[in-house]
């Protein structure tokens, strides 16, 4: 007979649980390493069934065409908003750089730029960029994301100067082969403790319900405490995936993976994208943050994956 225990399925190292305060997931710029800038805004399109060739070394599948479960991200082209100067761990001075007619949507913006070499100052230890989507150049929506990025490269204000009022595209922005995706999770508004935690039903004669902890606490402490399962949020909730394998990027330009009707509760990939390995947090069109992996593993590393097609 099977045991009646279960393991807590609630894990106690995200706590509150509350709804995140952003959709987008800030970043420890300082712990990614990469060159160019050190991540990019995506929209997540949805999961597909891909046919890859496995090039692997030593691997049992080396040269054969496998399936593999893909999610497809639209990257469409940024821009840089502001300039952040960083010292002591704090922003020194922050230079706006932009004014487009899109950002009046999510920002106030200055009525005149001021000149930006002018503005440098001296003495700073880091350089860090806002970065702003352009969602118009998809079918999902218009108004821009804007994220704070960090930047790999010796010469920061040269890097940054270089790129200052131009398009910052996929090829551009997309360095790495393997990717930590930080998004957030599907909302599943107010759940009571058996969904949101995993606790077992009661047998079906208890008289102050089944769907709910048999003890809330002792009596001494005599309070409840935060580890008691009870009903609350679950979902939208701010999570990373590491080492996501990239499989294939490109535009829709050079290769059209749209199909007839479209992707279910997205419509039609207009721009750029990203087939990434599994799955990826979140609903369709939701806005995700993309970063060179922070702690890459040798199984996800030494992966050789070629893109054949989409199995529909």
């Amino acid at each position: 007979m099977a045991k009646l225990s279960s393991p807590h399925a609630g894990s106690l190292q995200y706590w509150p649980r509350s709804r995140a305060q952003k959709f987008i997931p800030s970043a420890n710029w300082d712990m990614v390493k990469g060159k160019g800038f050190l991540g990019f805004i995506a929209y997540k399109v949805g999961m597909v069934t891909t046919m890859v060739k496995d090039n692997t070394e030593n691997s049992m599948t080396k040269g054969k065409k496998i399936i593999a479960p893909a999610t497809i991200l639209e990257v469409p082209n940024m821009k840089i908003f502001s300039v952040r100067f960083y010292k002591f761990g704090k922003v020194m001075k922050e230079i706006v750089v932009s004014s487009d007619k899109e950002l009046k949507r999510v920002v106030r913006l200055p009525k005149q730029l001021p000149a930006f070499d002018a503005q440098v100052p001296q003495g700073y230890e880091d350089i860090r960029v806002i970065l702003y989507s352009l969602p118009k150049q998809t079918s999902i929506k218009k108004a821009p994301d804007l994220i704070e990025v960090g930047i790999g490269a010796e010469d920061k204000l040269a890097f940054v100067k270089s790129f200052i009022g131009k398009e910052i595209s996929l090829k551009e922005a997309l360095v790495a082969d393997l990717l930590d995706i930080r998004g957030l999770t599907t909302g599943k508004g107010l759940v009571g403790p058996v969904k949101r935690f995993g606790i077992t039903l009661k047998q079906h004669k208890t008289e102050k319900g089944v769907r709910r902890p048999g003890s809330l606490a002792p009596w001494h402490p005599a309070r409840v405490t935060y580890t008691t399962p009870q009903a609350g949020q679950l979902g939208m909730f701010s999570r990373v995936h590491y080492n996501l394998k990239v499989i294939t990027s490109g535009t829709i330009q050079e290769k059209n993976i749209n199909p007839d009707s479209g992707f279910i509760h997205y419509g039609k990939i207009n721009s750029a994208y990203v087939l990434v390995k599994g799955s990826v947090q979140g609903v369709p069109k939701r806005q995700i943050l993309c970063t060179p992996a922070f702690r890459p593993t040798k199984h996800s590393g030494k992966q050789k994956l070629e893109f054949v097609e989409i199995v529909k």
